[in-house]
């Protein structure tokens, strides 16, 4: 069959051009085939690249509306970073022998030599850590990814690849973050290196918890500091790291662990949300900041359904269904990918002036996030159970569905 013959080509690893020309969906493809598929299709270039040294070589830098020099300098970090965050999860998974287990230690494999290469000074792939800026950032989503994988990225790792990782986070510490988001990027950064045995400043995730706390503005969203904006990084950071962060420091320090309970349920607020803003067609608003993340917008609903946390009425074959059509609307637009298989600036295809100044290549493969649910097994209801039309599929037919609720949490 086409979708088998096509899975299977892309587990032996066929590489950037090859995943490109397989782009369309397969007849008898499942959601889940579908799904590791476009995986590998968002992935392949970046991690074969830095596992052999070349992405600083091989990768554009397609940045229209700000210095394509200064993000020359961040934007590496930012692909490997953002990437490994999204596919963590499904790295983690035990699976049973077959062509997505073979694909999987593949890619597992891929990503621990795409580190080792990136952490090395001596690799003509070393990235950047600590100058400037913007590398805080990326070094929040590499540590947000050995969270979620912490077997795979971090134990399975040499001895040598370890320590270099640890100095690189260590060296972030020298940029201070803004009052905004950023603190969460400082505070999963100290998050991770608790888990990898390193001393952390505690201080970090408590000012980003706490600040957090104070900028709640109620039915489950955050401000982005004090004020309020009306875009989705409560999904491509907040949330998500917030989460993150207070699931893992537990282990290290109960300070914050009082503060599980309202910051879950806030997100299971906004998963429903999310879930109810995907529109019958699978389109959703393109509002406010970074809408080029593309599906990273649905990164909290991905995650909190890898957790098993959707409220009710909420299923995984509902979220499941409506993140697969907002998947084939965006990763299938053309003009998504180049001719060698790398993103674009854009939100529905090459849309280059939609990237702020501080978009570029690397930046884009935050739409990794949408593949949180991956890390769940087939066999979980999430993916065994037949898909279900999602909430607003099922209010404009007409159909009959509760009434919506704030929370006061």
């Amino acid at each position: 069959m086409n979708h088998r013959r096509a899975f299977l080509q892309t587990v032996a690893g066929v590489g950037a051009a090859a995943a490109t020309a397989q782009a369309t969906p397969q007849a008898g493809e499942t959601d889940r085939q579908y799904w590791v598929r476009t995986m590998a299709k968002v992935a392949e270039p970046v991690l074969t690249n830095l596992a052999a040294g070349t992405l600083k070589r091989n990768m554009p830098v397609e940045c229209v509306t700000g210095d394509v020099a200064d993000r020359r300098k961040v934007t590496h970090l930012e692909a490997i970073g953002r990437l490994l965050a999204g596919i963590a999860p499904w790295l983690e998974a035990p699976l049973a022998s077959g062509p997505e287990r073979d694909l999987q230690q593949r890619y597992a494999s891929l990503a621990r030599q795409a580190i080792r290469s990136g952490a090395d000074p001596q690799s003509p792939d070393f990235l950047n850590f600590h100058e400037g800026s913007q590398p805080l950032v990326d070094c929040g989503f590499l540590a947000q990814a050995l969270l979620r994988a912490p077997n795979e990225l971090w134990k399975k790792l040499d001895s040598a690849t370890q320590k270099n990782l640890a100095a690189g986070f260590l060296s972030a510490r020298a940029i201070t973050p803004g009052q905004s988001n950023w603190l969460l990027f400082a505070a999963t950064v100290e998050a991770a290196l608790a888990m990898m045995g390193e001393r952390f400043d505690a201080m970090r995730i408590d000012y980003a918890v706490r600040a957090h706390q104070q900028w709640y503005v109620g039915d489950g969203l955050y401000g982005d500091g004090p004020r309020f904006h009306w875009d989705y990084y409560n999904s491509f950071v907040i949330q998500p790291m917030l989460l993150d962060v207070l699931r893992n420091i537990g282990a290290h320090a109960k300070t914050w662990q009082a503060l599980v309970p309202d910051v879950l349920a806030r997100a299971r607020r906004y998963a429903a949300i999310q879930e109810r803003l995907i529109s019958p067609e699978g389109t959703f608003p393109a509002i406010g900041r970074s809408i080029c993340y593309r599906t990273g917008a649905f990164q909290l609903l991905a995650q909190i359904a890898l957790f098993g946390e959707l409220p009710a009425p909420l299923t995984g074959p509902r979220v499941r269904a409506a993140l697969t059509a907002v998947m084939k609307r965006l990763l299938e637009a053309p003009g998504t990918f180049d001719d060698k298989g790398w993103l674009t600036v854009g939100f529905a295809g090459h849309q280059p002036h939609l990237g702020e100044s501080y978009i570029s290549t690397g930046s884009l493969y935050l739409c990794a996030g949408v593949f949180l649910p991956l890390g769940l097994p087939p066999a979980d209801p999430f993916w065994s159970q037949p898909a279900e039309d999602w909430t607003s599929r099922r209010i404009w037919r007409g159909d009959d569905a509760p009434a919506d609720h704030a929370i006061t949490v």
